[in-house]
């Protein structure tokens, strides 16, 4: 199942990121470093065209390290970005953003004309805190949930750098499956609009496989589960989350499993690498062709009963 999340003022953004790009001289990005693939808008790359663009890793505190340098490796020399893996407990690394613009439009700080950074992200991801820092003052409202910033605005952060801040993009269709799956899991999306049991269930699958040792320690598991649904279980019965009759309240076990994850409470972790992606995206590719060749024979199929 797909899991869409649009609300109107994302539409809106979409529409006026669009409107503003020609002010533009770079493109901040701003990713959660545990899902760089997933939590990119793959809207951005078409629409800033040859513009210089800069991917902050946010939450680099949460994600795997080698994994973040897999990462900021491939970004950099696949697409031709500056990277910056980046955390709120280092604030000075994130100051480093500013001497990073100078240094990619050389020709501006001569010529002592502000140089106009839109900054852009999915919900969640951080973006305010970072231009909280960035600013040397509170101006944009954070929050550990998503679609907090609603309007656009501009806002000077020194050193000639002005920042157009919008709120955070969600695609309007996530074709991938996993992206979305990975995005409900890292809480890019409301949890109004999930179900839990059925992201409890990846994550669960996800981390026995890629972090076994760390779901050991953490649920202080004697023996690794075989499936998600025994680790869930397993989970269920150490935390006391128990119906009547002794039946695992699967609920209750699902949100406790996310939230300790989104905290970092199980150990630093990334969902997904470069190869993964690769991979997912030759998949998706066929899915899509699919669907034309679908779409073609219901059009010819019409066409031809007229």
């Amino acid at each position: 199942m797909l899991i869409q999340w649009y609300p109107g003022h994302m539409h809106k953004a979409s529409k006026e990121i669009k409107q503003t790009l020609h002010q533009i001289d770079v493109v901040i990005e701003v990713l959660d470093a545990r899902i760089p693939f997933s939590s990119q808008n793959p809207m951005l790359a078409t629409l800033r065209g040859d513009k210089p663009c800069i991917k902050i890793l946010s939450k680099s505190d949460l994600a795997d390290p080698e994994k973040t340098q897999q990462w900021q490796t491939y970004l950099e020399q696949e697409q031709g970005v500056k990277t910056l893996a980046v955390t709120v407990e280092h604030p000075e690394k994130i100051r480093q953003l500013a001497d990073l613009c100078h240094k990619m439009l050389p020709d501006k700080a001569p010529s002592g004309r502000l140089i106009n950074a839109l900054i852009v992200g999915i919900p969640n991801v951080g973006k305010s805190t970072l231009i909280n820092i960035l600013a040397g003052r509170m101006i944009a409202k954070t929050g550990n949930e998503p679609a907090i910033t609603k309007m656009q605005q501009r806002i000077a952060i020194g050193n000639g750098i002005v920042l157009m801040d919008t709120p955070g993009v969600l695609w309007a269709n996530v074709d991938n499956k996993n992206s979305g799956l990975r995005l409900a899991t890292t809480g890019a999306i409301k949890d109004t609009a999930i179900d839990h049991e059925q992201i409890a269930y990846f994550a669960a699958e996800f981390l026995l496989q890629q972090y076994p040792d760390q779901v050991k320690a953490r649920f202080q598991l004697e023996e690794l589960p075989l499936s998600e649904q025994s680790l869930l279980e397993a989970i269920g019965k150490s935390r006391g989350c128990l119906r009547a009759g002794g039946h695992i309240d699967v609920d209750r076990v699902s949100k406790i499993l996310l939230a300790e994850l989104r905290a970092g409470m199980i150990g630093r972790l990334t969902l997904e690498t470069p190869a993964m992606m690769e991979e997912e995206l030759v998949e998706l590719k066929l899915i899509r062709a699919e669907k034309a060749a679908k779409k073609e024979a219901r059009k010819q199929k019409l066409k031809g009963s007229k």
